[in-house]
């Protein structure tokens, strides 16, 4: 609905010039929940010269995501990812237009299909079994793994396998600590509060060199994505090539065939999954053993409800996850208390919106706290206490149509790598927990684990974790 003119949602009083930029803080998705405490769940923020509305209630964000989710399809461009012209190629930041819809097309259509995920079952569980193998040599050794690290090469591999065909990482090696401080630094800097943000007459002079330092983590990634181009369009000339069927040969028949595509689509749109795929997976997969190990007797249930479905010396198949409710349960607990994206990414109202009585200006940039609806007391009983067993028997889940538990977004903006990462994350831990038993190293016990979190785009664990895999 929309109106002409009308009452903004309540707010702290801004300060003169800044607003309420003060009121960020170092890690804003907790600063604003607790403003929202005092403000409300539809709240105004003036950050500098930006209108900013913050939603932080499972009924606000049904109102904005679905509701009116036409009204807020659009995001609001955040100066960083002006970086080497990003915004104007990449699905992530693009309007709602025919040349996203083409690219979201590409993606859903030829990547994250049930047809294609089921096709390509065999590789991720291949990726597990080597990131299993790399547990073991760790647990012959008695020598603690790098949980976070440890994910994140098997989640690089693996989107390695699907855009290219190739392996990029072994799990311990230099490439995949390079790759995840490359991506880790993108999503800080992408999160980083920008004065060119709130002060658009800055932009010009990119005043804290976040723009310049984005364009040079794309520009090493581009630079390898370039070289794959080139490789794969020289193999592909050659009369005795064989078709990949991976996404980088889907792109290029694209390219070659209706050129609704070019090369920077491809470019972009190659970055866009990578940033988006690899990072994420592995952080909540850090995050749920993280959880697991601060609660022990969680975890004891996990694993003996795998033995008990599985059988003990079985391996895990994907197929099996179905059958699996405490270990959904214990995932869809660690979405609730540590989302991947706390915000979500920005979006922008395209015209005034009425929203219970108030109303959202136009080009007001509106984040949605799913970290705060997660932790929303009139929604979760102990809502800050790790409890699995609150999703047994429920119907909740993580696929946009339940507004108490959004980690993917909702409506036309849901993540499209959402199929991928749900298998991969339930592939893994299930692996993981039913082939080893863990425990913290040097004699810590869960009490003395530190659960603080970082803020980026992607919320990560402040102290990596690191446990000692034992055999069972």
């Amino acid at each position: 609905m929309n109106s002409g003119s009308g009452k903004l949602p309540p707010g702290p009083v801004p300060l003169p010039v800044i607003g309420s930029l003060l009121k960020l803080g170092n890690r804003p998705h907790r600063s604003l929940a607790e403003l929202a405490k005092t403000y409300g769940p539809l709240m105004t923020l003036k950050l500098g010269r930006l209108t900013t509305v913050v939603v932080s209630s499972s009924s606000m964000a049904k109102e904005v995501l679905q509701k009116n989710d036409l009204a807020f399809a659009n995001r609001t461009i955040p100066d960083a990812i002006r970086a080497l012209n990003h915004h104007e190629v990449s699905m992530v930041w693009l309007p709602v237009s025919a040349r996203w819809r083409s690219l979201r097309k590409i993606c859903n259509g030829q990547m994250f299909t049930t047809q294609r995920l089921d096709a390509n079952q065999g590789l991720r569980q291949q990726k597990v079994q080597e990131l299993l193998a790399h547990v073991r040599d760790s647990c012959k050794a008695g020598k603690a793994v790098d949980v976070g690290r440890a994910a994140f090469s098997t989640t690089l591999n693996l989107m390695w396998n699907t855009l290219f065909s190739i392996d990029m990482a072994q799990p311990n090696s230099d490439t995949a600590q390079e790759f995840k401080d490359l991506v880790w630094g993108m999503m800080e800097e992408i999160a980083r509060p920008n004065i060119a943000d709130f002060f658009p007459v800055l932009r010009m002079i990119d005043p804290q060199g976040i723009r310049r330092r984005l364009s040079i983590y794309f520009g090493k990634l581009f630079e390898v994505f370039d070289g794959m181009i080139d490789q794969r369009l020289k193999s592909r000339a050659s009369p005795t090539y064989l078709t990949s069927n991976d996404l980088l040969d889907t792109l290029l028949n694209h390219w070659e065939t209706s050129f609704e595509i070019g090369r920077p689509d491809i470019q972009h749109l190659l970055l866009d999954i990578f940033g988006a795929g690899t990072d994420t997976t592995s952080n909540t997969l850090e995050w749920v053993m993280a959880e697991l190990l601060h609660n022990p007797d969680t975890m004891t249930k996990a694993r003996e409800e795998l033995e008990q479905i599985i059988g003990k010396d079985n391996l895990v198949e994907e197929s099996d996850i179905a059958r699996l409710p405490y270990l959904q349960a214990v995932v869809k607990e660690t979405f609730r208390l540590h989302p991947t994206v706390p915000l979500l990414l920005p979006y922008k109202a395209e015209t005034n919106v009425e929203i219970c009585g108030l109303t959202v200006p136009k080009n007001a940039q509106v984040f949605v706290n799913v970290w705060a609806i997660g932790r929303d007391p009139s929604i979760w009983e102990n809502p800050n206490s790790f409890v699995p067993e609150r999703f047994l028997g429920s119907e909740i889940d993580v696929r946009g149509r339940h507004f108490e538990l959004i980690p993917f977004g909702a409506g036309r903006r849901i993540c499209p790598g959402m199929p991928l990462a749900l298998r991969m994350l339930h592939l893994m831990l299930a692996s993981l927990l039913h082939s080893f038993d863990w425990k913290l190293e040097d004699g810590m016990t869960p009490k003395d684990m530190d659960m603080g979190d970082k803020f980026g785009l992607t919320l990560q664990k402040a102290e990596p974790l690191l446990a000692v895999p034992i055999k069972m």
